[in-house]
């Protein structure tokens, strides 16, 4: 059987796998959760102008105030209820769907007894589209940490405090006195959703008993909500285990992707072919399933790894896409599915055994690297098993000081770890002046004969050219290392400066190198390209591939995985040391 055919026929299996799995994916979960939305504004709106019911309230008026109190609140909590599930149905949860249909129901119900006929229509329709399309609510629930019940309970707080402030100001004209001051008001809410009267008074105490119920009511919510999610057993986070770790180091050896090793960082999870013989790592970040560079193993094997990739991405309802993969990889993803795929940039690697300092292209490099060696500036390089706990300590302390941001940038393309006995083959070169160490960098393995740089640090007050110094001492050693090729840093839409600087470039590709330039002055794009090409690497394409129509969503969460894009992070907040 002939190669293109039994790709063709592992492209029809993989179909056929998720058709099993599941039917033909429709539109209408975003749709549902946008109506879940716009249900739940209306309820919460409803309930805000219980006191002006207009002259369709039949039913409400054959029934006590008391009960009408009750139920313009229900519309209220059950609006807020129903507006926490909307992302969720957006996403396929099935857990949502399970929560949503007795609170559409019992909405419903509650928006009749209350008179509001328009949104118990509303409600009635959102019923029977969850009903009608339940099929397409199949996705089991994302990883989670207790975290999660604290950040709800906070975001549940600050909307109550918000939906009691509208209250008071909607009924101000009920208020005797007047409004009462922002802080008065904030008081008077949360004092109400622990069932104590505040000191405002209301000129019909039907208006009283009415705000009461609905802040007790917000409170309530407020509560117990936070309360079930810390009750639940939580989903762990990403996370290597050991079995992993020690079947992909055995790999590692004959991994010809030089970001291979970068798949043992911790926060990592692995999906294994059938056989064994490959595994794609992954993170799962805003609902995407970021594929870490290319597969590891035997390249025959990964179709069967990529398949139960995708078809764990189809069980969450994740959107699957490969980050950083090279240009063999990403055809291998495309040839299994019908992705698209964008170049990110290029990885510069050099081979040391043609790499010299001789001639006229190299001579900044070699004067800057000659310069800082007058300066009294020598090299070391050592192997992370050689180095005393107290030799790591000192580094890791200097990593700390030395990084230029807060966050620690890297998903596909560094380890997150700065010698640690974890990685004892890993290589550090060090720039020491008088006995201190200005700067160092650390490679890790690469194969049998290579290393790929994974981080870069050097003291701000060390001499400029320090950097050239490292890279030129480790090329330089590398014969007597075994090392035949060394991996430097990525360059993000290199391809974009390299033409807009030769002759007849274009007014699109200028463009774009101005754009690029001005993105410059956060993140280092020019500068890494720049730096690399002092070095006369050969290049190799990095790609993200992804399903069409998901661009801006997987790119979002490739930033975000990079930490590019970084959000508030409690557990970060409360464990900040003091600089």
């Amino acid at each position: 059987m002939s190669r293109d055919k039994q790709l063709s026929e592992t492209r029809s299996s993989v179909a056929e796998t998720l058709g099993r799995v599941r039917p033909v994916s429709t539109h209408m979960p975003r749709i549902i959760g946008t109506v879940v939305y716009a249900v739940a504004i209306l309820n919460i709106a409803g309930g805000f102008t219980h006191g002006f019911r207009g002259r369709a309230h039949w039913l409400g008026t054959l029934l006590p105030w008391g009960i009408g109190n009750l139920a313009a609140a229900g519309m209220v909590v059950f609006g807020v209820l129903l507006a926490l599930l909307g992302h969720a149905l957006k996403r396929r949860k099935r857990r949502a769907w399970q929560a949503a249909v007795p609170l559409t129901a019992a909405a419903t119900a509650i928006d009749a007894v209350h008179s509001r006929l328009i949104i118990a229509v509303a409600s009635g329709v959102l019923l029977y589209l969850l009903l009608r399309h339940r099929d397409e609510f199949y996705a089991a629930g994302d990883p989670t940490t207790r975290w999660r019940a604290l950040w709800t309970g906070l975001g549940l707080l600050v909307g109550s405090t918000f939906i009691g402030l509208g209250m008071l100001i909607w009924y101000e004209r009920e208020v005797i006195g007047g409004w009462p001051g922002l802080w008065s008001a904030v008081q008077q809410v949360w004092l109400g959703m622990v069932g104590v009267s505040g000191d405002l008074v209301f000129r019909h105490g039907r208006f009283e008993d009415f705000i009461s119920d609905v802040l007790l009511g917000l409170g309530v919510v407020t509560v117990l909500v936070p309360i079930l999610l810390l009750l639940r057993s939580p989903r762990p986070l990403p996370h290597l285990s050991e079995e992993d770790d020690a079947t992909l180091r055995q790999m590692l050896p004959e991994t010809a992707d030089s970001l291979g090793y970068f798949n043992l960082r911790r926060d990592k999870s692995v999906l294994w072919s059938d056989s064994r013989k490959a595994a794609v790592a992954y993170r799962v970040v805003g609902g995407v399933m970021l594929a870490s560079g290319d597969p590891i193993g035997d390249p025959e094997a990964w179709p069967g790894a990529m398949t139960n990739f995708l078809l764990e991405a189809d069980r969450h309802a994740w959107v699957p896409a490969a980050l950083g993969c090279s240009e063999r990889a990403g055809r291998a993803w495309q040839r299994l599915t019908d992705f698209a795929a964008v170049e990110l940039g290029d990885e510069a690697v050099v081979d040391t055994e043609s790499f010299s300092l001789s001639g006229r292209s190299m001579r900044n490099v070699r004067q800057m690297v000659s310069r800082v060696r007058r300066a009294g500036y020598e090299t070391r390089i050592v192997r992370v098993r050689d180095m005393t706990p107290a030799a790591r300590h000192e580094l890791l302390r200097d990593a700390e000081a030395w990084r230029g941001s807060e966050t620690e940038r890297g998903f596909s393309m560094a380890l997150g770890r700065v010698a640690d006995p974890r990685d004892p083959d890993a290589l550090v070169v060090l720039a020491v002046h008088e006995g201190v160490v200005r700067g160092f960098l650390q490679f890790v393995p690469w194969g049998c004969d290579g290393i790929s740089l994974d981080l870069m640090r050097r003291d701000r007050r060390a001499e400029a050219g320090v950097n050239e110094l490292l890279i030129v001492s480790v090329l330089e050693a590398a014969h007597e290392l075994g090392i035949r090729r060394v991996s430097l840093n990525f360059a993000a839409f290199r391809s974009v400066f390299e033409r807009a600087e030769r002759l007849g470039a274009g007014p699109i590709t200028r463009s774009m190198r101005r754009l690029l330039g001005l993105g410059s002055r956060w993140f280092q794009l020019e500068s890494l390209y720049r730096f690399n090409s002092k070095f006369h690497p050969r290049w190799i394409g990095r790609f993200l591939v992804y399903p069409a129509g998901t661009l801006p969503r997987v790119a979002l969460a490739a930033l975000r995985a990079e930490a590019f894009v970084t959000r508030p992070s409690l557990p970060r907040l409360l464990t900040r040391r003091d600089a």
